[in-house]
């Protein structure tokens, strides 16, 4: 397998010799329409069924994470983002504070 080296400053180019250039949102406007299902994950528990079946309004139920700790946020069962809950105006939100990069 042979690498072809590349100088600063210059552009990595297709198969007809034009350059390559970053994808645009423009590029991606047929998929603006998927829904995806996005969810915050605040913490885990573990607990036995009877536990479970014990459990009424008002049970505290702790979880694994401590306060002020971030939330995993996931988007089609994939992890993407780490961020903090916010409250705007009466209903709870999300501020992203790191994109999780993956390897495909």
């Amino acid at each position: 397998m042979q690498f072809e080296e590349l100088t600063p400053g210059e552009a990595r180019r297709d198969k007809e010799g034009e350059p390559l250039h970053a994808r645009s949102a423009a590029d991606l406007e047929a998929v603006f329409d998927v829904p995806v299902r996005v969810a915050a994950v605040l913490g885990h528990s573990r607990m036995q069924v009877s536990d479970l079946l014990n459990l009424s309004s008002g049970t505290v139920v702790e979880l694994d994470r401590k306060v002020g700790e971030a939330i995993d946020i996931y988007v089609n069962d994939r992890l993407v983002a780490r961020g903090e809950v916010v409250l705007v105006e009466d209903k709870l939100g999300v501020t992203m504070t790191e994109i999780i990069k993956t390897d495909r």
